[in-house]
């Protein structure tokens, strides 16, 4: 299973969706019943793609068979983008509900191969909070899944905060999982073909970070856990630039105590999630520190089974790549 390792590799950010979500949002796409461009771009590719709805619709034998085949020893499963944010807020509530319901009984199922981040819909705030509680407590989820924008709002709006007193409540890491950009902002992206993860994804969830950095809610909310993918969606990469321009009169909206980098070492995780990429990684962990950083694979959207051993082979000590692929998610996710 660990392909002669001496560390678990467990995966943190991997996706999968439910029949009745799968359904109900391609019929917002089928009687035109959205007016999100990347949504509509987005779910539409995934309809042509019949091997990955086959497996991100699997919660047992081929998903298994495909870790194995990788040498994945664990995933951490969370609702794929946009989850349930796309939907009214009724619908949105009750698909939540029903999708951590279906995740929860994998997991008990498989309890030594999947775990799962809870997901919610942001579009009512105080039942979000009520979902994170009852999936915590009640279903042993391991962190929250929210889809960055929620019909182009953005978390660092307090009107969203009730969710993040649950989640520092319940100890509960919030990932902040790409989707394509809003529809304010789409435009340029769409007509380049950028609006997935070449550039979309990952500026939104640049963004959607930095916003929250910039509103004060860390300073509200200090041992806040908030997770984002891709080894961190530049920021790390921008982090002086970033801590300098804060200080500038063009970042007069600037609202927190401190720099943006103290947030990030504080407060923010990373994954590897579809960069098997030393550069990219290292760099992140010399920035964050190497308890940051988590492992991820991003099945089924990246499932190239070489690129496990790819991680493997990073430049890195034997001690900082079992936090890499296994000790961080232990203790971040409380598995």
């Amino acid at each position: 299973m660990s392909f002669n390792t001496d560390y678990l590799r467990i995966a943190t950010e991997e996706a999968w969706v439910s029949p009745e979500v799968l359904r109900l949002g391609m019929e917002l796409i089928a009687t035109h019943s959205t007016d999100d461009p990347g949504f509509i771009s987005m779910w539409g590719k995934i309809d042509r793609n019949k091997l990955l709805v086959s497996r991100l619709l699997d919660l047992g034998k081929q998903r298994i068979a495909d870790m194995d085949a990788a040498g994945i020893d664990m995933q951490i499963l969370s609702l794929t983008a946009p989850g349930v944010q796309v939907f009214d807020a009724p619908t949105g509530n009750r698909l939540a509900i029903d999708s951590n319901d279906i995740l929860a009984e994998a997991c008990r199922k498989y309890p030594d191969r999947f775990a799962g981040l809870a997901a919610v819909a942001p579009q009512d705030p105080a039942a979000a909070a009520l979902e994170i509680e009852r999936s915590m407590q009640r279903l042993d989820m391991k962190g929250v899944i929210i889809n960055s924008h929620t019909k182009g709002e953005y978390l660092d709006d307090p009107k969203f905060w009730p969710i993040f007193e649950a989640a520092e409540a319940l100890d509960a890491p919030i990932y902040i999982h790409p989707q394509t950009p809003s529809p304010a902002m789409i435009k340029p992206y769409l007509d380049r073909g950028f609006e997935l993860a070449m550039l979309g994804f990952g500026a939104e969830v640049a963004l959607h970070t930095l916003a929250i950095i910039q509103s004060g809610a860390f300073d509200r909310f200090p041992k806040l856990k908030i997770v984002i993918g891709h080894a961190g969606e530049g920021l790390p990469y921008w982090m002086y630039r970033i801590d300098y321009m804060s200080r500038m009169s063009m970042a007069s909206k600037y609202k927190a105590e401190l720099l943006p980098s103290a947030y990030l070492k504080r407060n923010i995780w990373i994954t590897t999630s579809g960069v098997p990429w030393a550069p990219a990684v290292t760099m992140a962990q010399s920035v964050l520190g190497v308890e940051r950083v988590l492992y991820a694979m991003d099945y089924p959207y990246q499932y190239v089974p070489k690129e496990v051993t790819m991680v493997d082979e990073f430049p890195i000590s034997p001690e900082d790549k079992k936090k890499l692929f296994e000790t961080n998610a232990v203790e971040l996710f409380n598995l």
